[in-house]
């Protein structure tokens, strides 16, 4: 029979051994299921940052969104460029290096809010792919400091936005404003209902078959007046389009509207030859000569109205002398006079004596 020893000694072996094939159950089960499968190869790339932007070691990598890699160091870099303060280890599937072209971007960025931050590669345009140990140049990550503040904002505009509702609502419990007005107050309520008690009526006044309405809805004359007014208006509408009348010539008559065409037609030629100066009223529109002329006519007109308004010549006496004015008058009724005895008379005018010398 073995020893108390013995057994404990044994134990504690299968013990062990338990333990570390657990462990390298565990490793192997991680190797496999990871993202890099067992015997997947690696490749590192570098880019370097002002800021990591919450970037921690074993992070996610990923080209275009697709996984492939995860970050082995987040660190500080040598030198003084503000652009290059952090250098960031990346690890990557081998397979992928080709997929990668050198022109290729950095950027951290993360799925959501809450979500921690990982490096998405964007994949450039160059035929040439990077190479392992290589560097790829980095976009800059939306500082967190920003997308908080930006979330303070939209959360302030919230709180604006309900505080003017509880003083809306506020306002419509104590009943003012045309809402409030509309649920609390009893007067309003009562024209309410009345005005709502006068439509009754009118419609039942209506379905009774009184009043200009009620005639209008019912009245079988007025019905019938209206049909003749449109029966009318259907036969002026008919006869216009047989061509009867002037306003059916008017939109029929092809002769008509030729003639109608070609007095257009001369009226626009008409209005050529004036533009272009031809004849007197184009001349007079046109010749500068001829409009000189008939200004110069018009001065010595008024210069001549002015002489006469003055008393200047004959007519100018005439008009403002009143001596020369009444004597006239009284030869033309002198003359009149003899006129009226001559054809009373005129024996006694044409008589003749001879005599003898």
């Amino acid at each position: 029979m073995p020893s108390a020893k013995k057994v404990s000694w044994a134990q504690l072996k299968v013990g062990v051994v338990a333990l570390i094939a657990l462990v390298l159950l565990g490793v192997l089960m991680f190797l496999i299921t990871g993202p890099g499968g067992l015997f997947r190869t690696y490749a590192k790339l570098y880019t370097f940052l002002s800021d990591s932007g919450g970037l921690v070691a074993g992070s996610k990598v990923s080209v275009n969104g697709i996984e492939a890699g995860n970050v082995m160091k987040v660190e500080f870099a040598p030198g003084t460029d503000p652009k290059r303060f952090v250098r960031v280890e990346m690890r990557v599937f081998s397979d992928f290096l080709p997929s990668i072209p050198e022109d290729s971007i950095a950027m951290v960025t993360s799925e959501n809010v809450l979500a921690g931050r990982f490096i998405n590669i964007r994949k450039g345009s160059k035929p040439t792919p990077a190479k392992d140990g290589g560097e790829l140049k980095s976009r800059e990550p939306q500082e967190w400091e920003a997308v908080v503040d930006s979330g303070n904002r939209l959360l302030n505009a919230l709180d604006v936005m309900l505080k003017r509702v509880d003083n809306i609502v506020s306002v419509v419990e104590r009943g003012e404003g045309s809402i409030g007005k509309l649920i609390y107050d009893d007067q309003l309520y009562g024209n309410l209902n009345g005005s709502a008690a006068e439509a009754r009526k009118l419609i039942a006044q209506v379905n009774s078959g009184k009043g200009s309405i009620s005639k209008l809805l019912y009245d079988d004359a007025l019905v019938e007046d209206l049909r003749g007014t449109i029966a009318k208006t259907n036969r002026l509408i008919d006869g216009l389009e047989q061509g009867q009348g002037t306003a059916g010539k008017l939109l029929k008559d092809t002769a008509l509207h030729d003639d109608i065409r070609k007095t257009i037609a001369e009226f626009r030629t008409l209005a050529a030859d004036l533009n272009a100066g031809k004849g007197s009223a184009g001349k007079l529109l046109k010749d500068e000569a001829l409009v000189k002329q008939v200004h110069a006519t018009i001065a010595r007109m008024d210069s001549l109205l002015d002489g006469i308004n003055s008393g200047k010549g004959t007519l100018g006496q005439l008009v403002v002398n009143q001596q020369l004015y009444e004597s006239l008058n009284g030869t033309t009724r002198e003359f009149q006079g003899f006129m009226k005895d001559f054809r009373a008379n005129p024996k006694k005018f044409l008589s003749i004596k001879l005599g003898l010398f």
